[in-house]
């Protein structure tokens, strides 16, 4: 278990990634899950099965950036 600003953070220092969890809300969940499920559709690897909490999200209407919440929430304040 990790919190999301722990995960971003070990994509950071590991990866070097600065966006991770931010990545995928700007693409939108809902286009990652989809993209998840042809890939492994087409190829059976696991490595391509989305992990429930993204499903779960995906069916809260919880898109990212293009809905206001994702991994982030995104509603001005």
């Amino acid at each position: 278990m990790a919190s999301k600003e722990g995960i971003d953070a070990a994509m950071k220092g590991g990866c070097g990634s600065r966006w991770a969890l931010r990545l995928l809300d700007l693409v939108g969940l809902d286009t990652s899950l989809a993209i998840l499920d042809a890939l492994y559709d087409e190829f059976r690897d696991p490595n391509y099965a989305a992990v429930p909490l993204l499903r779960r999200m995906v069916s809260a209407e919880l898109y990212g950036r293009k809905s206001g919440e994702g991994f982030y929430d995104y509603h001005k304040r």
